[in-house]
């Protein structure tokens, strides 16, 4: 997951330059803090950090790296490209969040990962007011349509 953030992170970041859509700048510190978190759980269980050392943009895992690559791709051709990509990286970083809490019984993983989804609905709300104002169409790929529809369309949820 740490990886996922990093990827999430960086992306905003190249979007954030070249099309200065305020969510894309919001949301990068956001994704600092989910990295954080995550290494904070890496150092406690004695695992080793997946992304220590690289640069934005950079990854170790060959299909993380292609995965990045086709987003600022994608993200790069318009506006509304940009915004389908933060809406793409956000149900994915929440189901792959619902998938991987369902692995652990441990209190304090959970709590992590109950956080951190918490954040992606609210960084999927922010992309979906941005999809009504530019009317852009998207077809959720990660979650069913009601539940995109449903995270989309709910409150702010406050984050600890």
């Amino acid at each position: 997951m740490r990886e996922e953030e990093k990827i999430a992170r960086d992306v905003y970041i190249r979007l954030y330059e070249r099309w200065g859509i305020r969510p894309f700048q919001n949301i990068t510190g956001s994704e600092q803090v989910h990295m954080d978190a995550m290494l904070a759980l890496l150092e406690h269980y004695g695992e080793s950090d997946p992304v220590r050392g690289l640069a934005v943009g950079q990854f170790y895992r060959a299909d993380l790296q292609a995965l990045y690559d086709d987003l600022i791709n994608q993200g790069l051709r318009s506006e509304a490209d940009a915004v389908r990509v933060g809406l793409l990286i956000e149900e994915l970083d929440i189901a792959d969040l619902q998938k991987v809490a369902r692995r652990t019984n441990k209190p304090e993983i959970l709590a992590v990962y109950a956080e951190l989804e918490r954040g992606s609905r609210n960084h999927l709300r922010a992309f979906y007011r941005w999809k009504q104002k530019l009317a852009i169409d998207y077809v959720p790929q990660h979650l069913s349509s009601a539940e995109f529809e449903r995270t989309g369309l709910s409150a702010h949820e406050m984050c600890h």
